[in-house]
C-alpha cells in the first residue's frame, strides 16, 4: 500500500528532478492506468496529463511489442515548444516529464531514467506490501506473452 510518506517521497523526488534540470516545466508520476500518483505540473492539469500518458503508453507498448523491441523503456514526443518524455517507473507506474525546447535531451534522458528507477523502486516496494486485489492487477509494462491457440480435442480418427 502506498502511504502518505511514500507519496511525499515521490513528490520530493519530482521537486529534486526539476531542480537538477532547470528546463523542466513539469513532472508527473502516474500509474499505467492513468491515475495520478504525485505531480509537480504548474499550469498543466495532472489528471488530463496522466490520462493522455496512459493512452500514449498503450500505443507505445503495443508498438514495441509488435516490432520485437522488448518492453517499453521510454517514450519521447517533441513539439514545437518542448518535449514530453515518459519513462518506465517500476512494474505499474510511469514518470512523465515536460521540458522546454532548449533542454539538453541527453541530460533529460539521464535524469529521467534515474528518477524513474528511484520512483519505481519506491512504488514497487509499496505495492509488495499491499494485499492482492480481488480483480486482476494492472498489466506491467513488459511484453505480452504470445497467444497460443487452445489445443483441439483429439478424436479417435486423428493421426
Amino acid at each position: 500500500m502506498v502511504t502518505e510518506d511514500d507519496l511525499r517521497t515521490v513528490l520530493a523526488e519530482l521537486h529534486r528532478l526539476r531542480t537538477r534540470v532547470p528546463q523542466l516545466t513539469g513532472a508527473l508520476a502516474a500509474g499505467v492506468d492513468g491515475l495520478v500518483i504525485a505531480h509537480d505540473t504548474p499550469g498543466v492539469d495532472p489528471e488530463g496529463l496522466a490520462a493522455l500518458t496512459a493512452a500514449a503508453l498503450g500505443v507505445a507498448v503495443r508498438t514495441a511489442d509488435a516490432t520485437g523491441n522488448g518492453a517499453l523503456r521510454e517514450l519521447l514526443v517533441r513539439g514545437e515548444r518542448g518535449y514530453v518524455a515518459t519513462y518506465a517507473a517500476g512494474r505499474t507506474a510511469v514518470l512523465t516529464l515536460l521540458a522546454q525546447d532548449r533542454v539538453n535531451v541527453g541530460r533529460l534522458h539521464l535524469e529521467g531514467r534515474r528518477a524513474g528507477a528511484r520512483v519505481g523502486e519506491l512504488l514497487d516496494a509499496a505495492e509488495a506490501v499491499r494485499p492482492l486485489p480481488a480483480t486482476a492487477p494492472a498489466r506491467p509494462l513488459g511484453p505480452r506473452a504470445p497467444r497460443t491457440p487452445a489445443a483441439e480435442p483429439r478424436t479417435a480418427t486423428d493421426s
